[in-house]
């Protein structure tokens, strides 16, 4: 088989509200595949339901070969999961933890600790092995959780939402811990909010709203659907940003609260250096210009026509 998660027309409902609406998910073996959306777009409600912690009101789903319907068991014998919260205990350290895990999962009190010792080590926490988790700073103790889930080295690894509320030097150990992973061959399913992380991260993306997907491909398939990369300028007087936007490629948009002028680009670099010529030449003061990619708001906007106000979640 080449897929390790196929999801066919999968519905849940909450009462009256759609939380999955014929959701449909396809991710190939040994990659790590993004979901991408706001929240409340249905992304937790998916990852439980390819867990087996949440059954499904319609359609199929089938995780490393199993139906997680008709062969739960044997879909937790070959899955990890890493959801939002810390799952580790704060008093124990980092190796108790690990051991305690092992203990769970009954591979034996030598083979527990031997796992723990290898998985400190994978994950660069060796040399605190020994110490609270709770003297442990967000990235490692997220980098802890991700050890835990992968106790039983399972075939597929949720993670959802894994870095929110990290800052950015935790989410980047984070990151390099998910990459870790990939070689060995995990098919690795990755919820988040960010596109920077899902760009980071992700060999495909699937961008979801309300229970369904509405949007896949690489990267930067999807940049392009926005335009591809965008170049903001932010001006050092306010009445200068219609001027400054005409000079622009493309159609700009203008945010006179920020003084800026922001529009796509096809070419970073030749787009940068008509932008700051276009400028001198007009005699218009920017403060900073900046090349960067589409937020995941404009993404949506550009996608459904609104951005990513935040909704119950889901």
């Amino acid at each position: 088989m080449t897929d390790a998660i196929t999801v066919e027309g999968v519905r849940k409902t909450y009462g009256a509200r759609k939380a999955l609406d014929g959701l449909d998910l396809t991710v190939a073996r040994g990659t790590v595949h993004g979901v991408l959306g706001p929240n409340g777009a249905g992304k937790t409600t998916a990852v439980r339901i390819m867990a087996t912690l949440l059954r499904h009101d319609e359609g199929h789903v089938r995780v490393a070969g199993y139906d997680v319907r008709t062969d739960a068991d044997a879909v937790r014998r070959r899955i990890g999961l890493l959801g939002q919260h810390a799952a580790v205990d704060e008093d124990l350290s980092g190796r108790q933890n690990l051991e305690m895990f092992g203990r769970l999962y009954h591979l034996g009190v030598r083979r527990a600790r031997a796992r723990a010792d290898e998985l400190l080590g994978r994950f660069g926490l060796a040399d605190t092995g020994s110490k609270a988790v709770k003297q442990y700073s967000g990235g490692m103790r997220r980098r802890l959780d991700l050890a835990a889930s992968l106790i039983t080295d399972p075939e597929v690894l949720f993670l959802d939402e894994p870095t929110t509320g990290l800052d950015p030097r935790a989410r980047g150990e984070v990151w390099g811990a998910v990459r870790s992973l990939v070689g060995g061959g995990t098919t690795v399913l990755l919820t988040t909010q960010y596109l920077e992380e899902a760009d980071q991260l992700a060999d495909r993306i699937s961008v979801i709203d309300e229970g369904r997907v509405i949007a896949d491909g690489t990267s930067d398939e999807l940049k392009a659907k926005t335009g591809g990369d965008r170049i903001d300028v932010v001006l050092h007087d306010s009445a200068q940003l219609a001027a400054a936007a005409v000079l622009l490629p493309g159609e700009a948009s203008v945010d006179e609260d920020r003084r800026m002028v922001s529009a796509p680009v096809a070419d970073r670099m030749a787009a940068l250096t008509q932008v700051v010529r276009a400028l001198q030449d007009a005699g218009i003061e920017a403060e900073d210009i900046a090349l960067r990619r589409p937020t995941l708001d404009e993404v949506f906007l550009d996608l459904t026509g609104r951005g990513t106000e935040v909704k119950e979640d889901a």
